[in-house]
């Protein structure tokens, strides 16, 4: 067997399910596993336990042993691990593959596969077009970046089956060497983002291009006609367009509160506002970008109804808390960009308590503290970027009230000081969690478990 007895090197066990996805599949083949994660028991606690039935050869908590990569065949590597980082490179030096978990998947997948990403709204498309074709009947599965591995049961994966994934420019990265041709490609923006990471635009640019670069003329790409940047991207594939205006070429498009599919010959409309239950223009945008790849695909428009009709939105996404005597509260921990901060302000016409700021992934932050200091009532500013969102502000003479907060309890405690009744106090940061919390689910349950037992805080 392919993995039998080889050694390998799960490193970042993780939280979002793609180190124990990986974990199962290897044990479940024979292979000698063992995980390396810097993070302790106590963080990995309900990771460790849904691997805690295998045989596992090793698990090393805390900290990266040298031995662990310098005798393994294979490390699986956790998306957010650098591909430079200095212990990939000794299990490099040692002859040790170095793959992915996505990797993995992607190898030994045989379902149709539709790929999404872009640098907001992702997961929400995923979902989307995942709940439609699930509502036309089809056997479809959904994982990928969203926090669900597919990999375990890839074996069940039929070659009529539908595979949606969410696919990070992390993720893309690493599929690069195997040129990977979705059957369905869909991108929802391009704005920069993870710059840390990846050091430039252009870097990011390229990683994200991989969703398209090598497709093939049978196949579809779903892109966004209102992105300019987006619409240079070569992509040997069929194009369908997705646009928030009328459009003369194939695709969906918004016109009032309907949407038109055109695929070059024939029309279909339909009252998406009134089937779908997600605010906001950007949900709007998503849903026409996963309602064009149902239908693509065969969906009908009674499935698509159904689909959206009975659609729950994501955790985290502008999810409503607590309603505390007439103000509202809102977690959105998911927009950790600029740009996914405006789709979210653009969603309420009541006035905004936002909390802003967090992880600094080094972008410039000049027009979004504009936009955030026009918009709102009053600010909390949190984390890393907490200071240099407040030197913007104050440079800008910004009519918000604003304050650097120490830590989240702090900033909930004086957005309620601020907040009166039909006010939104809206948990959007626009930038990433990694200051303070592990990732931005563990900030946005944070936000309201603090929000609804803060003392002094609940409705009277």
């Amino acid at each position: 067997m392919e993995y039998q007895g080889k050694r390998v090197t799960v490193m970042g066990l993780g939280g979002f399910g793609g180190g124990v996805g990986a974990v199962r599949f290897l044990a479940a083949r024979g292979a000698r596993v063992t995980i390396a994660d810097l993070c302790d028991e106590s963080e990995l606690a309900e990771s460790l336990a849904a691997v805690s039935d295998l045989p596992i050869s090793a698990i090393h908590l805390g900290e990266h042993r040298t031995a662990d990569f310098s005798n393994a065949e294979m490390i699986v590597a956790s998306p957010a691990v650098p591909r430079a980082n200095r212990f990939l490179n000794i299990g490099r030096d040692a002859g040790a593959v170095i793959t992915s978990e996505m990797t993995l998947f992607w190898k030994h997948n045989r379902g149709k596969v539709v790929a999404v990403t872009g640098s907001n709204g992702k997961s929400t498309t995923a979902a989307l077009i995942h709940a439609l074709l699930t509502a036309d009947g089809r056997r479809c599965h959904l994982g990928g970046n969203i926090g669900h591995s597919l990999l375990p049961i890839v074996a069940e994966i039929a070659s009529d089956d539908v595979v949606v994934l969410e696919l990070s420019s992390f993720q893309l990265e690493d599929l690069a060497p195997l040129h990977p041709q979705p059957d369905v490609a869909v991108v929802t923006n391009f704005t920069p983002n993870h710059l840390d990471r990846h050091g430039t635009l252009e870097a990011y640019r390229q990683a994200k291009q991989n969703i398209v670069a090598w497709q093939r003329s049978d196949q579809l790409a779903i892109l966004n006609a209102d992105d300019a940047d987006i619409m240079q991207w070569p992509t040997p594939a069929r194009r369908l367009m997705v646009s928030a205006q009328p459009h003369d070429s194939p695709g969906i498009y918004r016109d009032g509160d309907d949407a038109v599919y055109f695929d070059g010959c024939a029309t279909q409309r339909f009252p998406l506002a009134q089937w779908l239950p997600l605010p906001g223009a950007h949900n709007f945008q998503n849903a026409l970008a996963a309602a064009g790849c149902a239908i693509s695909l065969g969906a009908s428009l009674t499935a698509v109804e159904a689909g959206l009709k009975s659609f729950q939105a994501l955790p985290h996404r502008l999810q409503l808390v607590a309603d505390i005597d007439g103000r509202r509260f809102y977690d959105d921990s998911i927009a950790t960009t600029p740009e996914s901060v405006a789709a979210a302000l653009q969603a309420f016409t009541a006035p905004i308590i936002l909390l802003a700021g967090g992880y600094d992934k080094e972008i410039d932050l000049t027009d979004f503290a504009r936009l955030i200091g026009t918009r709102c009532k009053a600010i909390a500013l949190l984390g890393q970027t907490g200071e240099r969102l407040q030197a913007c502000l104050q440079a800008e003479e910004s009519a918000a009230d604003f304050q650097h907060c120490g830590n989240l309890e702090e900033a909930v405690r004086w957005c309620h000081t601020r907040a009166t009744k039909g006010d939104v106090v809206l948990l959007s940061p626009g930038c990433a969690s990694y200051d303070w919390f592990r990732d931005f689910r563990e900030r946005g349950n944070a936000f309201s478990t603090l929000v609804n037992n803060c003392p002094g805080c609940k409705a009277g």
